[in-house]
């Protein structure tokens, strides 16, 4: 007969807690209140944020 009971490790040490700012910040976009989050790092909004393209190996991304 099979023992069907799982084995594991506790988890050692201490979280980190996540970044964060301690000013209200906006985007950076002209005519937009959109507040950012605590923890968002970057000046702009979802909305507004440059679009960042993966780095493809092998591949040509085509400019539009």
């Amino acid at each position: 007969m099979s023992d069907s009971t799982l084995k594991g490790k506790r988890i050692l040490g201490t979280a980190r807690p996540p970044k964060a700012t301690d000013e209200l910040r906006t985007c950076a976009k002209r005519d937009c209140d959109t507040t950012l989050s605590r923890y968002n790092k970057r000046e702009y909004c979802y909305a507004h944020a440059p679009t960042k393209f993966p780095r493809l190996r092998g591949r040509i991304v085509p400019e539009s």
